[in-house]
């Protein structure tokens, strides 16, 4: 693994697909189509090696270079405490179906990169079942599996981990919605863990699925924070603040544009739709036994993105490296579309903000793993975006094996 030399960097509206977010973007929640507008389509892509012909793309000014290689799943990033950042790989397996609750893979790792230099990686827990969130809390690394939440006691100077402890069985969970994102609160008294459902659109689940869940640091006195999220698959705080946000995955097979993928702040208590309802109270015909209880109260999110976009992590942007239009906004990942008939996604989107509030839609930032809308093949797949000391950006590329670093240059803004 090694970095390497400038890929491109270039205007962003000569990508290809690079218009396609502006045209699939909701415009507002009362415009939403009805469901089954269009048929509901199984599109999944294809990932193919690197063509000559493709390159990614940023605004100008911006460059974007591979910064390491050599993953298999290179999922979420973390800072830890002395400048080295740990990295989740979910495995080969991982890009596979499980179709069994009680599935179990062992080939995810956690590296650690000290001070953050790639080519000093190194694995610090092997044998995990598709490893995704992680957290630091004291002198434990906190790793989100499939079917648990582990902690293992954590050596700093010597850059290795002790035996794991189980905090949290997630046993049987393993099935769909894998993904587990960690976080603790400010004061390290509260670790939020994000679950997804085991299911596109259906009642009577574990209630700690398609919910955000909040323990203590040693797994009891486990409460649900919040509920109806049917995949939260990204937690953050907004910047100096104690305003919980998410990430969440929509609900599929209602039509090209059902249901928007949305990015919101996080209310204790409150109830987000899933499964009865979607985006406040538009309700799922496909559920025989409504809860209005449940929909009249259902909170619309902040951000509408586009449906089956498959938003995955995100971060805030607090660096000084990118111009000021871009401070305190947010750049999300879009993993890209199974459930849409013009491929969708398969991008690192930037959604700007004011006084602590989005203020204007999600717009293309990093594109080109896509090759076409209409084509399946795609050469990449981000996952998540991480700043780095320098106001850098990583994202990592679950679809290639890689991580790759954006910068900024004022003389290069032409």
């Amino acid at each position: 693994m090694k970095s390497s030399s400038l890929l491109i960097a270039g205007p962003l509206v000569t990508a290809a697909g690079a218009l396609v977010l502006t045209a699939q973007m909701p415009k507002a929640p009362a415009t939403l189509p009805p469901p089954y507008a269009t048929p509901s389509s199984n599109n999944h892509p294809t990932e193919v090696s690197k063509p000559a012909s493709s390159q990614l793309h940023v605004p100008q000014g911006f460059e974007v270079q591979q910064w390491a290689d050599g993953f298999a799943r290179p999922r979420f990033m973390l800072q830890g405490m002395n400048g080295e950042i740990f990295l989740s790989d979910s495995g080969k397996g991982a890009a596979a179906a499980v179709d069994s609750p009680d599935a179990h893979r062992t080939d995810g790792i956690v590296y650690v990169l000290p001070n953050g230099d790639p080519a000093k990686r190194k694995p610090l827990i092997k044998g995990l079942n598709r490893p995704y969130g992680l957290a630091q809390w004291q002198n434990y690394l906190y790793v989100g599996e499939a079917d648990s939440i582990k902690r293992y006691p954590y050596d700093a100077k010597n850059l290795t981990a002790g035996k794991g402890q189980e905090i949290a069985s997630l046993k049987g969970f393993n099935k769909d919605h894998w993904t587990r994102s960690l976080l603790f609160d400010r004061e390290g008294k509260k670790l939020y863990v994000g679950i997804g459902s085991g299911a596109n659109v259906e009642t009577g689940e574990d209630p700690r699925r398609a919910a955000i869940n909040r323990y203590n640091p040693d797994g009891s006195g486990h409460e649900l924070y919040a509920t109806g999220t049917r995949n939260p698959v990204g937690l953050h705080w907004y910047p100096n603040s104690d305003v919980l946000w998410a990430a969440v995955q929509e609900r599929d097979e209602l039509g090209d544009d059902l249901v928007p993928d949305y990015f919101t702040h996080i209310e204790q208590g409150a109830f987000y739709g899933w499964p009865y309802s979607y985006i406040g109270n538009h309700i799922d015909p496909r559920i025989k036994d409504q809860r209005a209880d449940l929909t009249s109260k259902a909170k619309l999110p902040d951000v509408l993105l586009p449906a089956h976009v498959a938003v995955l992590d995100f971060t805030f942007y607090t660096g000084q490296m990118f111009p000021q239009e871009y401070r305190m906004g947010a750049f999300l990942a879009f993993h890209g579309s199974w459930n849409r008939s013009k491929r969708g996604g398969y991008e690192v989107a930037f959604v700007p903000f004011k006084d602590g509030k989005p203020s204007g839609a999600a717009r293309d930032f990093l594109t080109g793993w896509m090759i076409s809308p209409d084509s399946k093949d795609v050469w990449g797949r981000p996952v998540a975006v991480f700043q780095m000391t320098d106001g850098s950006l990583l994202v990592s590329d679950d679809g290639a094996g890689k991580l790759w670093r954006i910068s900024y240059s004022s003389a290069k803004r032409g």
